[in-house]
């Protein structure tokens, strides 16, 4: 009795940062090295796709991070599933009412590679009020592995999520709350398809950008943070300022009024029901409710 395990196994503990990983620069250029490799070839909603329309897209990525919040995926899950579904419809044509099963088949996918627990057949056909099989997700499960060329691994936004905060000198009463709202950052860029062409680096940099400033958790100027985080990643600084413009652009429309837009508003980018003050940092992150 004294040897036995008293552990809770109905929760799962995480492993804490490997300070290793996060102090080697190699990492940081390996994961800069690869982000391209893992990009949608082409803008394909110019010359790819026939049916499906960019707001198509959104109200599946909506979808998308709703089931995933459901089920309490890991952060990376919906970011990676989303990847799928982009680098996909840039090499398939696809029709609109194949869309929610190309979605459903890349969270599974996803959480297969990034859950300790993933996403079952059964739930995603629940969550889809039985529109779709078993049979179709097993189908476009191969389908989707055959397209991507068995080349799940991608090199998402999340993964340097970790490596810029470790970075960065922030009290330590913040950090949390900093990498919070950085991570809804990143889940917002996600569902909209101007960041689907963005490097995962820069798009991370950004919202981490966001975030420090929003939230005032650093004594350096604007132009300081950036030109510090632009280093980082060795992005162009011009190129992260109009990134991170473009994030606090997308936090104030989706805040602005939910209820008037007739897209669903992912749970982690709901806030006051009152209008962000104009005044204030153009993110007015402390109104997101996380």
């Amino acid at each position: 009795m004294e040897l036995m395990c008293c552990e809770n196994i109905q929760q799962s503990p995480r492993a804490g940062p490997d300070l290793q990983l996060l102090e080697d620069q190699r990492v940081l250029q390996t994961l800069l090295r690869m982000e391209e490799r893992y990009l949608p070839c082409v803008s394909y909603f110019q010359c790819v796709q026939y049916e499906i329309k960019p707001h198509m897209r959104k109200m599946l990525a909506y979808w998308m991070l709703e089931v995933c919040e459901e089920q309490h995926c890991e952060e990376e899950v919906f970011l990676l599933a989303m990847n799928y579904v982009d680098r996909f419809l840039s090499a398939v044509p696809t029709r609109k009412t194949q869309l929610q099963l190309l979605g459903s088949v890349c969270m599974l996918l996803a959480s297969k590679l990034r859950d300790c627990k993933p996403v079952t057949i059964e739930k995603l056909c629940i969550y889809s009020d039985h529109a779709i099989s078993h049979r179709q997700m097993l189908d476009w499960e191969l389908l989707v592995l055959g397209r991507l060329k068995w080349d799940l691994a991608a090199v998402i936004a999340h993964d340097f999520l970790p490596l810029i905060l470790h970075r960065l000198t922030l009290p330590s009463d913040r950090q949390d709350l900093v990498r919070k709202h950085a991570q809804t950052f990143l889940a917002l860029c996600a569902t909209d398809y101007t960041f689907a062409m963005y490097p995962p680096s820069m798009i991370a940099t950004g919202s981490v950008g966001a975030a420090v400033q929003g939230l005032g958790a650093t004594s350096l100027s604007a132009d300081e943070l950036t030109e510090l985080l632009a280093g980082i990643t060795g992005t162009e600084v011009d190129c992260l300022r109009a990134c991170q413009e473009q994030i606090e652009t997308a936090l104030r429309d989706s805040l602005r009024d939910p209820r008037s837009n007739s897209s669903p508003v992912p749970k982690a980018l709901r806030g006051s029901s009152n209008e962000p003050s104009q005044t204030s940092t153009p993110t007015d992150v402390t109104a997101v409710n996380l």
